[in-house]
């Protein structure tokens, strides 16, 4: 099963653009603190909604999604990225938005597990 939650800052400002085929993406960079040590993923929302949640620098998100590694052309030769792929995005003090978030990562954990 591929379902992560993750909760952290955002240590860089999302970055808007839309691809070759018509996808929008969001990307950014979150940043948790694991054993008093900083780590950070960078994250790809792809095609978010356009009411989606005013997020900058320094703002603290919870996240649903999945982890993928993809493989692209750079310099000539082939290259990897392994991101974590958001499919819900909310702020903390969005305690429905969260609440609903942890459910269907529940439910998605129940689902894959039987």
């Amino acid at each position: 099963m591929n379902v992560v939650v993750l909760q952290g800052t955002l240590s860089s400002e999302p970055i808007e653009r839309t691809l070759p085929t018509g996808t929008n993406v969001m990307n950014w960079e979150v940043t948790t603190t694991i054993n008093g040590a900083k780590k950070s993923v960078p994250v790809q929302w792809d095609d978010p909604p356009k009411n989606a949640l005013k997020i900058g620098e320094g703002d603290e998100v919870v996240l649903l999604g999945t982890i993928r590694r993809r493989f692209f052309q750079a310099g000539g030769a082939t290259a990897s990225r392994t991101e974590v792929v958001a499919s819900k995005v909310a702020k903390p003090s969005q305690r429905v938005g969260v609440s609903k978030l942890l459910q269907e990562a529940h439910d998605q954990l129940g689902t894959e597990a039987a």
